[in-house]
Order: C-alpha cells, then structure tokens, then sequence
C-alpha cells in the first residue's frame, strides 16, 4: 500500500494557480517518483533525465508481434490459446479502434484532474472483457530470465491501468493479467527463439493511485527538488565521481 506523504488540502493550495504548467504522467514516472523523488524532479520538471539503460529493441519486436498475433484471434473471435490453456473466463476485448488507442504512447487512456491540472496516462497492451462485462489489463511481458519475475513496477503498471478503466467508465475486477514469454534456452538456438508461455494473474489495487499521483505533482508543483532516495544508484555515482573534479 502507498503511504501518501502530502496531505490533499495542502496539494490544493499549491495548484490553485490555473498558469501553473500541465503535466502529464506515466506508470513509469510514477515508478520513478517512487525510486527518487529528486530524479523524478529532474526529468519532469526540468527535462533532465537519468542516462538511458541500452534499448530493448528484441523485447519491442517481441511486443508488437505479440499485438499483432493477438489481433488476429480477435478478429475473429475466438479465444486466445493461451487464455484457454489457463482457464482464463475471459475474452479479448472486441473494440479494435478503441484499444489502438489506448496501446498509442501519444493517447494511451487517459484521466485528466482538473484541480491538479495534470494527467495520468498509459499505453496498454491488451485488455480482456469478461463475461460480466468487467474489464482487466493484459500486458506482454518477455524475459531472458529462467522464471518470470512480478516486479514492483508491473504491479504499480497493473494497479494505474485498473486505476485508467474505472476513471474511464469500466468496471474492473481488480484483477491484472501477465503474459509472460521466457526464453527456452534448452535445446539450443537453431535459427530460432523459443518461448515458454505462462499468465500469472495479480490483485490489483487502484485505490492508492491518486493519492500516488497527487504527491507526484505537489513535488513537480515545487521550486526546488527533495532530496535523493538513499539507494539512487545515480546519486551515489555522482557523489563518487564528483571527488575528482579539479
């Protein structure tokens, strides 16, 4: 559970100023504020960001084609296998157009706080329908590692995007869905690259979001950023190198 550290009343009077600037988050700036509110400042406030890790460029390809895949079984209707082989009641979501939306990193679906002046907003990779009309988040998640991993950050992706369908009208089971694919490195390569396959399913809890989310702008709405989690890797490498400048 998030314990919030500003207390609503005191948000408001930071963000009664209609000039103040809009900003717009994501799971991941969310995910940030929570590893340090001082790189969070940074990159929000300032355009400052933390040196990029290499690209995922095979996990990417991996996603899209994953996306396109699972289109096909929704175009026609049917189920995907994997749903099936875990007893999965659930189908998947019919409304082509309206979830290429909301996969779109320039849409995504989106909740709009006017008091906050602010957006939280996040692209999905997929959504299942159940039979009672309920909605839940499906994200594709592949890996390298031997077992799949529920990170911290998947399950603050999965409670936001519970959080997104019940600001937008859907009613959830607050439940959030993982289609792991893990590299089989069994049987060798072969000019190919072989996944197992498995969904984990997670609770999902939304109601912690906005409170996560309005602390999250009160510290964007200040003039100066807080200071460095203790465990900011980048904080200590710049303390370490800066004993070197001339």
């Amino acid at each position: 559970m998030y314990n919030k550290i500003e207390s609503k009343s005191k948000l408001m009077q930071m963000t009664n100023n209609n000039d103040e600037k809009p900003f717009q988050l994501s799971p991941n700036s969310l995910n940030l504020f929570l590893e340090c509110p001082h790189c969070f400042w940074l990159d929000k406030k300032k355009g400052i960001k933390r040196p990029p890790p290499f690209p995922y460029a095979l996990n990417s390809a991996v996603d899209q084609l994953l996306k396109q895949e699972f289109d096909v079984y929704r175009a026609k209707g049917e189920p995907h296998p994997l749903l099936v082989t875990h007893n999965i009641n659930a189908k998947l979501f019919p409304n082509q157009h309206l979830l290429n939306q909301w996969r779109s990193n320039f849409a995504g679906i989106r909740y709009h706080d006017a008091d906050l002046n602010a957006t939280l907003f996040g692209a999905v990779d997929d959504v299942l329908e159940f039979p009672d009309g309920k909605l839940a988040p499906l994200d594709y998640k592949s890996t390298g590692s031997t077992v799949p991993n529920v990170y911290d950050r998947f399950q603050i992706q999965m409670d936001i995007y519970t959080f997104l369908l019940e600001k937008n009208g859907f009613q959830t089971p607050h439940k959030g869905y993982l289609a792991f694919y893990v590299v089989d490195k069994k049987n060798g390569f072969h000019d190919r690259l072989p996944f197992k396959k498995e969904i984990q399913e997670i609770d999902t809890n939304p109601s912690d979001v906005m409170a996560l989310f309005r602390d999250a702008i009160l510290v964007l709405r200040k003039d100066f950023p807080p200071p460095h989690s203790e465990d900011c890797n980048f904080n200590h490498w710049m303390e370490e190198a800066s004993k070197f400048k001339k």
